[in-house]
């Protein structure tokens, strides 16, 4: 057994499913599951939890509302482990409790992490297309790569065989996305879809610019070609499907419901940004199942 994959809970329902996902991927990895709960004492963190007395005064020290809160910590990951062990009884889990804010408590957390797990929005979330703030600022800062997954049915149908796509663009810093993309479909034994989006330039602001695009495509392929040689050299037991397209890399990658989508952070090009930038964020919001943040080394 080596390996660690870390999953935050808060009790909601997008942290069950996540744990959920986590279970099923410490299994594929043969990893140790650690479940993290953030204790936070801050005033917003109180809702829920039955508070002795009329105020709660930020910084005091009130033995009772300490006591309460964890309480509640210690049935938010009882339920979590519960759930766990049900998904996959032969992954050993361990939980932990520890005082923070859930952002500042994931981050250091990942630290030590193969993979960090969470849900596309905690208990303040109240739509799925806006995702949490806690879940952005992990995806975009945690050193190691963040699988954000969603609450609810799949697109997908279980008869299809499983795929996954990877945004491939023209920079080293995509690599460690296509990294990991590969790693899962190997474990996975799934399709692995790359995936590169250029746009038209538009003439009313370049009409000098002439292009051929069938040449155009054609230098898109092998830009692909190039930056994926070394892993498929690694998995050739991987199916890969070149995927080319001329539209916006946020269309490209979220149009079709894969079951797992991979980006890059900090890249250039179709799929770069600058810490969580736009095209990694709009496929956060608007892909329709799970996608994974993998951030270069800093």
């Amino acid at each position: 057994m080596s390996g660690l994959v870390i999953v935050g809970t808060d009790g909601s329902a997008p942290a069950a499913a996540a744990v959920e996902w986590a279970a099923d991927d410490a299994l594929r990895k043969r990893a140790e599951l650690r479940i993290v709960h953030a204790l936070d004492r801050g005033p917003y963190a109180i809702i829920g939890v039955a508070v002795p007395g009329p105020y709660v005064i930020a910084g005091a020290d009130v033995p009772e509302l300490d006591e309460a809160l964890r309480r509640a910590a210690a049935e938010v990951l009882e339920a979590a482990e519960a759930i766990a062990r049900a998904r996959q009884p032969e992954v050993p889990v361990i939980t932990r409790v520890v005082d923070g804010t859930p952002a500042a408590v994931l981050m250091d957390q990942a630290r030590d992490a193969d993979e960090l797990v969470v849900g596309d929005r905690g208990l303040g979330g109240f739509t799925r297309a806006l995702l949490g703030s806690v879940t952005m600022k992990v995806a975009g800062q945690a050193s190691c790569p963040v699988v954000v997954v969603r609450d609810g049915p799949d697109d997908r149908t279980d008869e299809r065989t499983a795929e996954i796509a990877v945004g491939v663009d023209g920079s080293e810093s995509c690599e460690p996305a296509i990294a990991y993309a590969f790693e899962q479909a190997a474990l996975r034994g799934a399709t692995l879809h790359l995936v590169h989006a250029w746009e038209v330039p538009v003439h009313a602001f370049a009409p000098e610019i002439s292009y051929d695009v069938d040449e155009v495509r054609a230098a898109k392929q092998e830009l692909v070609r190039a930056r994926t040689e070394r892993w498929q050299a690694e998995h050739p037991e991987v199916p890969t499907v070149m995927d080319i397209q001329c539209a916006h890399p946020v269309d490209a990658l979220t149009a079709t419901p894969y079951d797992l989508v991979v980006v890059g952070s900090h890249g250039r090009g179709a799929i770069g940004a600058l810490l969580l930038g736009s095209v990694s964020r709009g496929v956060l919001h608007h892909a329709r199942g799970t996608v994974a943040v993998v951030r270069p080394p800093a």
